[in-house]
């Protein structure tokens, strides 16, 4: 190996660097604020842990996205957290057992063996919420909404949130009878959004022709909030499940409208993104100048099963690398800068600094200054006392 290639990262992994590192420390800072003022109490979730705990009630994406690695200790394969809701799912059913509503927040590294196509690279720094406990549509309106202030608190502007609801598609599925290759290949169809595909698909698995122009609608009712009152039309003799995933949608959509008047809403009824996750509504936030969502989640209900408590869950996730790069700036100009030596000095550097200031003293034979070291003031001995006085 030569020298000019000690340097070099592997794919999808990024080291953040000054001025961009002090942001996102500042703004993962101001979202855990944001989660304790809305009752939500932080986790820190273990690195790496047994697959077969890490992996419980996920897809196959999650498990093509998680490193392994075996446990020296005790010969069990391991997985490096690709995300860190199953991990929190865990917690809520089995470490913390409370009754009722729980309310868990996190921010942490998490490591991905493949880049993950709604978030770049594969080392994001996740940050999100949980809501356990509830199953109501206001514990879905709660997280959509704290979505949305998530992304206002990291400056984000003119968000576009795209709502659906995977329990539409389920009940047609299980009102037709679908299963196996028949069902796989009507989810292609409509996760490809391919009309042919799709007519070809109906045509070929769905008998039922009242079934069938519903699983038609479903590819094509996308768009605004006038989307539900046509879906109110083409599902009216729908399964009584997928009547109420409409109201649901509808409360949600008022909630945001009335939390959140700036915010443009889109509807896609056939999104099918989480479909082995989600159990729900689920969403995803967009930001002008970002091809992929900014904040992602939804309902996934009954994740806790495999640890001995099923529980209603709702909740989503941000990269917190991504966010940061929403309003960058300039770090301030805030700090005293000390000479390196002077009578007194050590003691008037250790007073500044105790009471929050950011003194950046010289070292002996240093040529750089104030200036390269963001700093706005020097501190000056003017009879006999140290003074900080601006540059």
């Amino acid at each position: 190996m030569t020298i000019a290639d000690r340097w070099l990262l592997p794919d999808g992994m990024d080291e953040v660097l000054p001025p961009q590192a002090s942001r996102m420390e500042e703004l993962r800072r101001g979202l855990l604020d944001l989660y304790h003022r809305w009752g939500y109490d932080q986790v820190m979730p273990p690195t790496a842990e047994f697959l077969d705990s890490l992996l419980t009630g996920t897809g196959s994406d999650l498990a093509l996205q998680t490193f392994k690695l075996t446990d020296q200790l005790t010969g069990r394969m391991m997985g490096i957290s690709a995300d860190v809701t199953p991990q929190v799912a865990r917690m809520d059913a089995h470490s913390l057992k409370r009754q009722g509503p729980v309310r868990l927040c996190y921010c942490t590294n998490v490591l991905r063996a493949t880049p993950d196509q709604h978030q770049c690279g594969r080392s994001p720094v996740q940050v999100g919420v949980e809501l356990f406990g509830h199953a109501g549509r206001e514990a879905d309106l709660e997280i959509l909404n704290l979505a949305l202030a998530s992304l206002s608190a990291a400056g984000a502007r003119e968000i576009h949130l795209a709502l659906g609801h995977i329990g539409i598609y389920r009940s047609l599925v299980e009102a037709s009878g679908l299963e196996g290759d028949a069902e796989r290949a009507m989810f292609a169809a409509l996760e490809r959004k391919s009309p042919g595909e799709l007519a070809a698909r109906v045509e070929a698995s769905v008998g039922d022709p009242g079934l069938a122009e519903m699983f038609m609608a479903l590819g094509r009712l996308h768009g605004g909030v006038e989307v539900l009152d046509e879906a109110q039309e083409a599902f009216a003799e729908a399964p009584a499940a997928v009547t109420a995933a409409l109201e649901q949608l509808r409360t949600l959509l008022s909630g945001v409208q009335a939390a959140h008047p700036g915010v443009s809403l889109y509807l896609d009824l056939g999104e099918l993104r989480g479909y082995a996750y989600h159990t729900g509504m689920l969403f995803a936030a967009y930001v002008p100048g970002y091809g992929q969502p900014l904040a992602k989640g939804g309902r996934y209900d009954d994740t806790g099963r495999a640890f001995g408590r099923a529980r209603p869950a709702t909740g989503f996730s941000m990269d917190l690398k991504q966010l940061a790069t929403l309003s960058p700036a300039e770090p301030p100009r805030d700090g005293i800068w000390a000479p390196a030596e002077g009578e007194g000095l050590v003691d008037a550097v250790m007073a500044l600094r105790a009471r929050g200031e950011r003194v950046v003293q010289a070292l002996p034979g240093q040529r750089t200054g104030p200036t390269e070291h963001r700093c706005d003031r020097q501190l000056v001995l003017d009879d006999g006392h140290w003074q900080a006085v601006t540059l």
